[in-house]
């Protein structure tokens, strides 16, 4: 059985046992997330909201909260001298899908 859900403007299509890493949600390490947005369900049969699944949830837990690898952004113009180096890290949350409830 899978679902697909809706977090942080993104799309993640999970089934039970996954990990999963999305945008930082404001939980604490360990805790219970349930997550609501859910567009489709599938196994023997699919269903698809409109546009989310009534009823449906996933329940996951918070594994881990941290940052992506540092990516570089830099910036130049040629022929002015310009150069701009910037670095960042995407915040993320580990999650870890334990039950698909239609």
């Amino acid at each position: 059985m899978y679902a697909i859900i809706e977090t942080g403007g993104k799309q993640y299509k999970v089934s039970e046992g996954d990990f999963v890493f999305v945008e930082k949600l404001d939980v604490k390490d360990g805790a219970k997330v349930q997550i609501d947005k859910v567009l489709a369900i599938g196994g023997e049969t699919v269903e698809i909201g409109a546009p989310y699944v009534e009823g449906a949830k996933v329940v996951a837990e918070a594994v881990k909260n941290g940052k992506a690898k540092k990516i570089i952004v830099y910036k130049y113009k040629p022929k002015k001298g310009y150069h701009k180096k910037q670095g960042h890290r995407q915040p993320y949350t580990k999650l870890e899908i334990k039950k698909i409830e239609a």
